[in-house]
């Protein structure tokens, strides 16, 4: 798969998740692993795609904007992740906030999906594609080992 087609892969099991967390009641063991596993994809994500797709598109000054703006977003949400550890899952604000990380991640899913990929596809050889697919998935899953 090449590289749009990797990240997609991995926005779908994202947005899965998330609804299977907002589903989730209180401080239950069901939301704490379910959060505890989007966690995990997603800064696995978020990392294998900075350090592959963004740093590759970064090259070109046509990418970089785009790139720089999506770097942020991961930034924000990892930030968001950081308050929801920090708050009970029992509490009303911890629903508010995951609700508030659900829209920014969908947000920057769509915003990629549709802005970021056509930047991308005019940058970005059909080789290159393939090949930061296959080093995504790989950075990612060696990020998920670790």
């Amino acid at each position: 798969m090449n590289v749009f087609e990797e990240i997609k892969k991995d926005h779908e099991k994202q947005r899965e998740m998330m609804n299977r967390i907002a589903d989730t009641e209180g401080d239950s063991k069901e939301r704490e692993d379910a959060f505890s596993q989007f966690e995990n994809e997603l800064n696995a994500h978020a990392l294998a795609e900075e350090q592959t797709f963004y740093a590759s598109l970064m090259e070109d000054p046509d990418g970089t904007e785009k790139a720089r703006h999506s770097v942020a977003e991961h930034k924000k949400a990892i930030d968001i992740i950081g308050e929801l550890k920090k708050t009970s899952m029992s509490s009303s604000g911890w629903l508010i906030n995951f609700n508030k990380l659900k829209a920014e991640n969908e947000h920057h899913m769509e915003e990629e999906e549709n802005e970021v990929f056509t930047r991308a596809k005019k940058v970005l050889s059909e080789n290159e594609t393939n090949d930061l697919g296959k080093a995504f998935r790989e950075r990612k899953n060696a990020e998920l080992d670790s």
